[in-house]
Formats: structure tokens, sequence, C-alpha cells
């Protein structure tokens, strides 16, 4: 639209009738009321009329207008009235954007606002610097001072404790508890713990007296019994078929072994139950293998074999020792 030969398309009538106007108004009006076509057609109004078809017309419009007021007056021209018709360019944008910020043509606006948000945020950091210092500092000195020495005596206290610590771990690896009265025995079941409110020591004197323990406690000890009784089992099996194994009875430690593997699968979800409700960490079991109790089972029962061959060894070399005595007494006794 600002090429040299752009030519309106529209008449003066025409032209007034798309402004609202009427002939012989002056030119704020004319001004004023291109603004707010310009703000109600405009494409990047916003407007839920805007269209651009509509806004060129009101433009040529008021090119149109303005030209016809301009060739009214040319002939008594004042120095005002002059600077009036100077060309401007349009200022329907400041409404649009850049907040209004800025003078020139759009480019120079652009960079006009775009220091202008540079400054107003520098504005809002230094605000916002004060206002935290502010509250930081806000209190009196005497709250400060306290401050610090509750910071202090904070600082104290765990150094001490942790030197306490440290004291009670260094004698412990020396072996100085050691020796202490009741190491070993039981604590007492109604001993009066201050961290412990009445109504939940009473309730722990009564489970106790009633016998309770806790559920992760008959687990674990239902746990070592099992397994023990299946070791015993398992060995006292093996002793049943004696040594060497004939083929029959080969076939009859291998389904042992594999009930005892059965046994040992069950065994191992009970150690999972366990671990779920055991309350400290170092308490939890590993499963348990079924190779290797096999084999412990193999090694208890040759120890048990030469042990007992041990044994009658020397019961025989007794008996013969009762029945040959008498003839090497008399030898002996010959020779003397």
């Amino acid at each position: 639209r600002m090429l040299s030969g752009y030519k309106p398309k529209n008449n003066v009538q025409d032209s007034y009738k798309i402004l609202d106007l009427e002939e012989g108004c002056s030119l704020d009006d004319v001004r004023n009321s291109y603004h707010n076509l310009a703000k109600k057609y405009h494409p990047d109004s916003s407007s839920g009329v805007a269209d651009s078809k509509a806004f060129i017309r009101v433009e040529e419009a008021y090119r149109v207008v303005l030209s016809d007021l301009a060739a009214k007056q040319k002939s008594e021209p004042g120095e005002e009235e002059e600077d009036q018709f100077k060309s401007k360019s349009l200022q329907h944008r400041h409404y649009l954007s850049f907040e209004g910020v800025g003078i020139g043509t759009p480019s120079q606006r652009e960079k006009q606002y775009m220091q202008f948000r540079v400054d107003r945020a520098t504005e809002q950091v230094l605000e916002y610097r004060q206002q935290r210092l502010e509250s930081r500092y806000a209190g009196s000195d005497l709250s400060r001072a306290k401050d610090v020495r509750q910071s202090k005596k904070v600082k104290i206290t765990q150094a001490v404790e942790r030197l306490v610590e440290d004291l009670i771990q260094e004698s412990m690896a020396k072996g100085d508890f050691d020796n202490l009265s009741g190491k070993g025995k039981p604590l007492q079941k109604f001993s009066h713990s201050p961290h412990i409110d009445p109504m939940t020591h009473n309730l722990n004197r009564i489970l106790i007296d009633n016998g309770y323990q806790p559920e992760w406690i008959l687990l674990q000890k239902e746990i070592r019994e099992t397994i023990e009784r299946l070791r015993k089992s398992i060995v006292a099996s093996r002793r049943k078929l004696g040594e060497p194994m004939t083929l029959p009875e080969q076939k009859q430690w291998g389904r042992i072994c594999e009930q005892f593997a059965e046994d040992i699968r069950k065994l191992n979800k009970r150690v999972d139950n366990f671990n779920l409700v055991v309350p400290i960490l170092s308490r939890q079991m590993v499963h348990f293998s079924t190779d290797k109790e096999i084999l412990r089972a193999r090694k208890t029962y040759e120890a048990v074999v030469e042990k007992v061959s041990g044994s009658d060894m020397k019961e025989n070399e007794g008996e013969e020792g009762k029945r040959f005595g008498w003839k090497s007494s008399l030898l002996k006794w010959l020779k003397l």
C-alpha cells in the first residue's frame, strides 16, 4: 500500500459512508473514526468481527477522505494546517503490539520495546532482592543472637553424642563390656522404660504374662525346628540303606532326595514370609539349598559310620585281650 502508483478504488462519497462520516467533518473526526474501525476490523485485533477485506476498504476510504480534505483546504493553507496534513505513519498498531511503547518504524519500536522489557525485569529483580533481604534481617539483634546461641548448643550436643558413641564402640571392640554382671541373662520383664507411655507398658505386661510372642519370632522358631528335623530324617534314612547301596536301595535313595527337595522348597516359602514380617533387616534369612543339605547329610553319615566302626574295633580288641590275657600272663610268670 506504500507504493507510489497505488490508486484507491473508492470514490469520495463512498469513502465517507464507509467511515460513517459526513462531508465537511474535521480532520480529528476522520482520524477517530478510522482508529475505531481499524481496531474493530484489523486481523490482529482478536475481535469477533475482524476481517482483512473490511479493514482494506476502511484504509482506502481513509486515504480518499484525507486527500479530499487536503484538496479543499489547499487554497488557503496555514502553518498549523500544513503540519496536520504531513505524511504520517499509521498509528493503529500502537493499540495492538509493544504495549504502546516506542516511536518510529515497527523495527525501531520493537528495539525500544525490548529495551523497555529488560529495564523492567531488572527493576523487578532488584525489588525482589531488596524485599528478601529486608525479610531476612527484619528481626532484632536479640533474636539473631538467640538463634546463634541455639545453633551452637545444637552443634555441641551433636558433637558430644558422637564422641560418646565412638567411646562406646571402642570399648566394645576392646572387650571392656565382656565381664559385666548379668551378661547373657534376660532383661527384667517389667522394667519401666521412660520412653513408653503407661498404657503401652501395661499392655506389653499383659501380653508377656499370657505368653504372647511376635509372629516373626514364631516363624523363626518354626523354620529352625523344621530344618533340624529334615536334616535328622535324611541322615536316618541314609543309615537305614547301609553301605554300599544296591540298585533298589539307590532308587529308594533317589525318591528320598526328591521328597527332601520338595520339603526344602516349602520351607523356603516360609523363609520368604518370615523376611516380609521381620522388623530387623539383619535378622532376615536366606534360602536353604537342597544340594548343600544333601551333601551335608552325606558327610554327617560318613562321620557317624567312622565313629561306629572305630568303637566296634575297640570292643573287638578288648574281647580278644580278655580271651588271650591269661596266656600272656602265664608266659610272663614262667619267664620270671
